[in-house]
């Protein structure tokens, strides 16, 4: 077996599946391991394009199956018609109950949170990659903007994002199909906002759902129907099943191995090179070491760095991978919860057609460059949409039934998603005790919001309500809920990357500083957090590493 693969990748997400495209489209031989069933595009999405009547309970779960076997996968909108796509936390859990509340939502099927995820697409910005060196937080990162933008337009390019062109430092501009536009309530609103509130501004949504067609790769547009989540047939947004996978397959190259879980790497020391992966079959339980030449670990940030922390010598409980001692720290999630909105008068002759699967987002306003003196570092963006949803009807019989022919007032609501800082006591590890039923040590989080993070949402809640009050709505309110890291499912960190060796666990090219072999592209690396959503960042790391892995390779030098 060591001669059948050039390349082993470990999960099918949206960076496993962009490494085993790059590798494979490379002339690589590839296997994919993912621990998750197998969902075959078009073939497999069960409830796609159905009404809620043809899915069961209406598409709503059932509080006893929450309660059972979703009770952390309920924080990240699992419903009947996605739910096979959710880890059931039941039979595979993680130590929930010690350390500090953490919510660890997983995916169960290959694809990973490609199937899931609300892709929302941004770039970083180069402060972004800028601002722990110039504030002395966490650590420097080794690369700049500059560094990833082209891999930005090759990603971009490839998997089709819609969006506008506004020239924002804060936020650069991506390669852009035409942008889904703002309904008249969300266009009444920026005038007003960038007129009674400067400096900030709204802009339409930056989606992984296209507007284009792309029939080289047998995509169709959005159809504007709003179930994403329950997998589209039409390809219309960016998952492993409808771009990357294809892609990989039609080298002839790749060979895919689903249901199969990775617990650890193997290692040899005196060659500092990965030598294979333990894998565990989940449907027979029959555990077997697959030869490597090169590993490509994909398997999500926390995932990943579970199986970096159990390679390990047997009886030690210190990794081959950690001899900076910072694997596992430096754990980080966005922070939200504090939500914002109100109603806009008048434009009751309009409604909306169709249904959007994005909306409208106010851009970061908050220490740009630098700190403005409001209490806190870095900051954060409002993500909505303004709709009108059916009245509610009063009274019984025609009273009622002509009640629910009527449109209620145009409302418009935000929720605010901010940076959180790279701490290094925000930490995971394996339990000395607890397994799972494949034998692998649970992971148990303690990684907590600070002051910091704190006064940013209570900034936000508070700038929001200005905001709208400004700009003209009526019923203005605002929430805020318990910030629980893991809970906006943009976990990052873990095994961050970095110039010393000493002081992080991979390199600049997301190549680890003790294996050459090695390389660790999803949401691990990360050494912040920005304030955007990090998929597409994701995708342009693992695109920009598969180039230096390839190269390296031809060169002699793994």
């Amino acid at each position: 077996m060591a001669d059948m693969f050039d390349a082993i990748v470990i999960g099918s997400g949206v960076s496993g599946g962009w490494a085993a495209k790059e590798l494979t489209e490379k002339g690589l031989r590839v296997l994919m391991l993912d621990r998750g069933t197998m969902v075959e595009h078009r073939k497999d999405y069960t409830y796609d394009g159905k009404p809620a009547y043809q899915i069961p309970a209406r598409d709503m779960m059932p509080r006893k199956l929450i309660e059972s076997d979703y009770f952390i996968a309920r924080y990240g909108y699992v419903s009947p018609g996605s739910q096979k796509y959710y880890n059931n936390d039941r039979l595979n859990p993680y130590v929930y109950d010690e350390g500090e509340k953490f919510y660890w939502i997983r995916p169960a099927a290959v694809g990973g949170k490609s199937l899931i995820w609300g892709r929302w697409s941004f770039r970083w910005s180069p402060d972004d990659f800028a601002a722990n060196k110039r504030e002395n937080v966490g650590i420097d990162w080794p690369i700049r903007y500059e560094d990833l933008a082209p891999w930005y337009d090759y990603v971009e390019n490839y998997i089709g994002v819609s969006g506008s062109r506004e020239n924002l430092p804060q936020l650069p501009d991506s390669q852009f199909q035409p942008p889904m536009q703002m309904n008249v309530a969300e266009k009444w609103f920026k005038e007003r906002l960038e007129t009674t509130t400067p400096g900030r501004t709204l802009i339409n949504s930056r989606m992984s759902n296209m507007t284009e067609d792309k029939p080289e790769q047998g995509r169709t547009k959005c159809q504007y129907r709003n179930q994403c989540g329950r997998g589209c047939s039409f390809g219309a947004y960016f998952s492993t099943q409808a771009v990357t996978l294809p892609a990989a397959r039609a080298t002839g190259r790749l060979t895919l191995r689903s249901d199969a879980i990775v617990s650890n790497l193997e290692y040899d020391t005196a060659r500092k090179r990965v030598t294979g992966v333990r894998v565990v079959d989940t449907l027979t339980g029959q555990a077997e070491v697959i030869p490597a030449r090169m590993v490509f670990l994909c398997a999500s940030a926390m995932a990943s760095t579970q199986i970096l922390m159990n390679s390990r010598p047997e009886g030690s409980g210190k990794s081959y991978f950690d001899n900076s001692g910072t694997l596992g720290r430096y754990v980080m999630d966005h922070i939200f919860r504090v939500g914002i909105g109100g109603e806009i008068p008048g434009m009751t002759e309009y409604i909306e057609y169709g249904r959007r699967p994005g909306g409208v987002y106010i851009p970061r306003f908050r220490n740009l460059g630098g700190e403005d003196g409001v209490g806190f570092k870095r900051g954060y963006g409002y993500q909505g949409s303004a709709w009108r949803a059916p009245a509610d009807p009063q009274g019984f019989g025609a009273a009622m039934k002509h009640g629910m022919r009527q449109y209620g007032p145009w409302r418009l609501s935000m929720g605010a998603f901010g940076e959180c800082l790279p701490y290094e006591d925000n930490r995971v590890s394996l339990h000395p005790d607890k397994v799972d039923r494949y034998g692998l040590p649970q992971m148990r989080f303690d990684v907590t919001f600070r002051d910091n993070e704190m006064r940013m949402m209570e900034d936000a809640r508070t700038e929001g309500e200005k905001m709208l009050r400004a700009a003209g709505l009526t019923n203005v309110w605002s929430s805020r809920g318990e910030h629980v890291p893991g809970d906006a499912i943009h976990e990052m960190g873990g095994a961050r990357m970095g110039a010393d060796p000493r002081q992080s666990v991979l390199n600049k090219w997301s190549q680890a500083h003790d294996a050459a072999n090695l390389f660790v592209t999803d949401g691990a690396q990360m050494a912040s957090n920005s304030c955007v959503n990090p998929s597409l960042t994701f995708m342009a790391f693992t695109a920009r590493a598969v180039d230096h892995a390839v190269k390296q390779v031809e060169a002699g030098a793994i």
